[in-house]
């Protein structure tokens, strides 16, 4: 929580600087009128093109991240890759508005233009998970994210939360992603890994009674770098054989599962151009063990089947969250946390109730992002705070002074003022 901390504060420091790059950007886009920006605090999408500030609605105060593409970007491009950048960012952010689902980023405030930029509203977000594996591209500088750490479960759970959210993608929405990559991977302000970035996106053409059809554009080699999905992470058929379905998505999803436990977050082997990329399909067909090391063993043989050049040897999205690798306390325990509006009090209780004996599996920092803001939500009812009180005073225990006057005591003022039930005073 330290370095969560420490880069909310250096980011803050910055704030007047940014109130002046803001105003030679936004002024004219129809977002400002009911958005206020604030600190420039990360960047995402293709080419990390989108710079994103913490911000908030001016009616409701509620906050906010404001996404702005500035357009003196696309100097050094000529007219027509101009055009065509435009195109494929709009087309990205008109897809993201429509689709709502839990691990998919929300939208606020859909896409608006002026003379200078793109801009849109979304809920409050941390970073890319591009920003977090140490791409700084335009994120204000110094960006010092080397000392942000991923823990294990928040590794473990991200794979879990972008593959629920691919299984929607596919089999209610019927549309391939084509880019998941970690520039369109989403960490909202709660640690919550939300699907971005649908430039790219395909949808089924067939009649909804036939077996789905994804029309594949192919690889334009000689298109901007921004209007192409990111060669690293696409799979092999979408290139080579000119045909992509929902397994070409989980092929990302293996490429992604090894670079986040690789050292120095390496992917398998470099692809910048399109013979590194045979390359690669080639050293995919006779891919040993060896190799494949750096990933847990109970992850290791299913992300060996992802990485695979068939696509119909890789598990689909289903398949692949219901492996034994997602089936522990922690990972339970994050579950229902993200399912309690779902469920009536008595429910809530008897899982508050065990939650004490869960919270040693989880780190601090997914303590307090993720668990206290759940948590939270229920203190307005009385009658639920003495089977909520003993873990928030759990987390509160291992906090620092600096992190339990920001995140633990707002929650527990309202809650010192409570005279019923009995038991909430005796805690």
């Amino acid at each position: 929580m330290e370095v969560f901390n420490k880069l909310y504060s250096q980011v803050s420091s910055s704030v007047s600087s940014t109130v002046s790059q803001l105003s030679g950007v936004l002024p004219g886009n129809p977002v400002t009128r009911e958005f206020d920006a604030s600190t420039h605090i990360a960047s995402a999408g293709p080419g990390l093109v989108w710079k994103i500030y913490k911000g908030c609605k001016r009616s409701t105060k509620q906050e906010a991240s404001i996404f702005v593409f500035e357009k003196r970007q696309l100097e050094k491009w000529g007219k027509a890759d101009r055009e065509m950048i435009l195109e494929s960012l709009k087309r990205g952010v008109s897809q993201l508005t429509k689709i709502r689902h839990p691990q998919v980023l929300t939208v606020q405030h859909p896409l608006e233009e002026s003379r200078e930029s793109l801009a849109f509203a979304t809920e409050p977000v941390f970073a890319s998970l591009a920003n977090v594996l140490g791409k700084t591209t335009n994120m204000p500088q110094p960006a010092n994210m080397s000392d942000y750490k991923l823990y294990d479960i928040e590794i473990k759970y991200g794979l879990l939360q972008v593959s629920e959210g691919l299984a929607f993608l596919h089999n209610d929405v019927k549309l391939l992603h084509r880019n998941i990559a970690p520039e369109s991977i989403i960490i909202n302000n709660q640690g919550v890994w939300k699907i971005f970035g649908f430039d790219f996106c395909v949808h089924n053409t067939n009649p909804a009674n036939l077996p789905p059809v994804y029309p594949c554009e192919g690889f334009g080699p000689t298109l901007p770098d921004i209007c192409r999905s990111n060669l690293e992470y696409l799979a092999p058929e979408c290139v080579l054989n000119q045909t992509n379905s929902p397994a070409s998505d989980m092929f990302s999803v293996g490429v992604l599962a090894y670079v986040l436990n690789s050292t120095g977050n390496q992917a398998l082997a470099p692809v910048r151009d399109l013979q590194q990329f045979r390359a690669r399909a080639q050293q995919l067909k006779n891919l040993n063990a060896g190799k494949l090391q750096c990933i847990p063993e109970a992850i290791r043989d299913y992300v060996k089947l992802l990485l695979s050049v068939a696509p119909e040897a890789r598990p689909d999205a289903h398949q692949f969250i219901k492996i034994p690798y997602f089936d522990d306390v922690g990972i339970k325990t994050l579950t229902y946390l993200d399912s309690l509006l779902q469920w009536d009090n008595l429910q809530k209780s008897q899982f508050y109730k065990g939650l004490p004996e869960a919270l040693p599996k989880l780190p601090q920092r997914v303590k307090v992002q993720r668990v206290l803001t759940c948590l939270s939500r229920d203190l307005a009812q009385p009658a639920m705070v003495p089977f909520i009180l003993p873990s928030i005073l759990d987390i509160a225990q291992d906090c620092t002074k600096e992190e339990y006057c920001l995140y633990v005591l707002p929650h527990l003022k309202p809650v010192m003022k409570l005279m019923e039930p009995i038991q909430v005073s005796l805690a």
